[in-house]
């Protein structure tokens, strides 16, 4: 009987504590890479390892994932083998601050900038 693979780790900022003792590879990833990556696993076989709802908003709407009921699991390290992908955000802060009317009329503020990117994380030892 073949051995099961590690499920796919999906990571963001507050989860790359798993990344602890031992050897991994990353490499950077565009949008299309991730997805493809994403799209290779099975739902049952990825584990998402945020809350944070934004994180799961971006791979929907920049990566381009169809929303899929990925299980959700604090993982406290990878294993070697493991493979994952974390969505990392990059927030500086505006250098203007132009306003705008808000749906409501209100007006708002900009405040920051956000950026975002893709790393593909293996631990190799």
């Amino acid at each position: 009987m073949a051995e099961k693979k590690e499920p796919l780790l999906l990571l963001d900022n507050s989860t790359m504590y798993v990344i602890g003792a031992g050897d991994y590879h990353s490499t950077n990833l565009t949008f299309e890479e991730a997805k493809a990556i994403i799209d290779m696993y099975q739902t049952e076989d990825i584990l998402r390892c945020f809350t944070d709802r934004a994180t799961e908003q971006v791979l929907h709407d920049f990566v381009g994932i169809e929303p899929r009921d990925f299980a959700y699991k604090p993982i406290r390290k990878m294993r070697v083998g493991q493979d994952a992908i974390a969505v990392k955000r990059y927030i500086t802060p505006s250098e203007t601050q132009p306003e705008v009317e808000a749906t409501d009329g209100v007006l708002a503020k900009k405040i920051q900038n956000v950026y975002v990117y893709c790393q593909y994380i293996t631990r190799v030892s």
